[in-house]
């Protein structure tokens, strides 16, 4: 067989093979959802991804007889060494046609991250928890939805077998929406839908940066003691801001006050991958005006939960538990009754998270995807 050689990336024409390649490649998976080719690039640019303000990042290309092979990143980011400890550089973006590929890749990413005096390698990162985090291990057999990631089945086995262990699954939970939830969850629901304390609002997009702010304010403090936890930026809260408003609607976004102080929110979205799908991530000549079109009302079969927290001072009380509750059944009625929505999706969720783990199971939900994240010392 020939070479493997390893090149970094280097100017707009390099750039352009790496996104494509990732087309190019899973063109015949049928759960494989392209992505939006513009989201990738903007993604990649350190000029319009505030990432790169904490963060460095190496592309790399994978080539033989001059055909490209595969793909993948390398970086540093000096919030994640503040966060989860000193040395930790991370990988994300792997694509590769075979297991000799992947694993050049890897040595490569490995070599770059030892040049930046790492001694643990963490992945796949695309390219930071907030983005795309972990491997595809469980759930192949069906489409991801909006935001999620997905990668060929063999992968899980070829980084294994290059020296990586799971350190962290996180879950994707499906649940049926369209009967409701168990009586149980109804009661809980009722009753704080009698307490005078406290109002469940949807969003106001008209104060839109004012809520963004809001609602990432209480994001930051919720998650600040998960596992991988890393804290949003003002920038790029304000970065999340902008690229959300298209496709956030009011009646899917809530957030809980009690005594009139937002202490929690969730956030839901329709799959807009059942939107982009056919687009095969080109929005122009004609692929933006589908889009738009297709967002003004939308329909979907399913929506998605990607974030939701309750203030640190009010978890693991009664209290947080009816709260979450509340948030579900409202934004499950508007989501029937308006996106004519029959499938919920909510994650991940780590592993060990256990409120998220007994909501989902007093919800009946199912895990239909695992997502794994590996390390190893270098």
């Amino acid at each position: 067989m020939a070479e493997i050689t390893i090149r970094a990336v280097e100017g707009a024409r390099d750039r352009k093979a790496f996104v494509d390649f990732a087309f190019s490649h899973n063109r015949s998976d049928p759960n494989w959802v392209p992505p939006l080719k513009t989201e990738v690039h903007g993604l990649l640019d350190p000029r319009t991804n505030p990432w790169f303000e904490h963060a460095e990042a190496r592309l790399f290309l994978a080539e033989r007889d001059g055909k490209i092979v595969g793909r993948i990143s390398a970086q540093v980011d000096q919030l994640v060494l503040e966060h989860m400890g000193a040395g930790l550089g991370q990988w994300g973006m792997l694509e590769a046609v075979d297991e000799a590929v992947a694993h050049a890749l890897l040595h490569r990413a490995e070599s770059w991250l030892k040049g930046r005096d790492m001694t643990r390698s963490m992945g796949p990162f695309s390219l930071s928890i907030w983005d795309e985090p972990g491997l595809l291990v469980k759930g192949h057999d069906h489409p991801p939805t909006v935001m999620m990631g997905h990668n060929r089945p063999e992968y899980e086995a070829w980084v294994e077998r290059y020296g990586y262990e799971g350190v962290k699954d996180l879950y994707t939970y499906e649940v049926p929406i369209a009967d409701g939830f168990p009586p149980i969850v109804g009661r809980i629901v009722a009753s704080g839908e009698k307490n005078p304390r406290i109002r469940i609002r949807k969003v106001d997009k008209s104060k839109f940066d004012q809520e963004a702010e809001l609602i990432l304010g209480i994001l930051n403090d919720a998650w600040s003691d998960n596992w991988g936890f890393i804290p949003l930026t003002p920038s790029e809260i304000a970065y999340a801001g902008k690229k959300l408003k298209p496709i956030v609607f009011e009646d899917l976004i809530r957030v809980a006050e009690v005594d009139g102080e937002p202490v929690a929110f969730m956030m839901t979205l329709p799959d807009l991958n059942e939107f982009t799908r056919d687009l095969d991530g080109r929005l122009f000549p004609f692929g933006w005006a589908k889009l738009l079109w297709r967002l003004r009302n939308p329909k979907v079969r399913s929506t998605r939960v990607p974030l939701m927290g309750v203030v640190k001072r009010l978890q693991a009380s009664r209290l947080a538990s009816q709260l979450a509750f509340m948030l579900v059944e409202h934004i499950r009625r508007d989501a029937i009754s308006v996106y004519g929505a029959t499938r919920g999706e909510f994650g991940w969720v780590l592993e060990d998270n256990g409120p998220m783990r007994s909501l989902s199971d007093a919800l009946e939900a199912r895990i239909n995807k695992v997502y794994r994240i590996y390390e190893k010392a270098l």
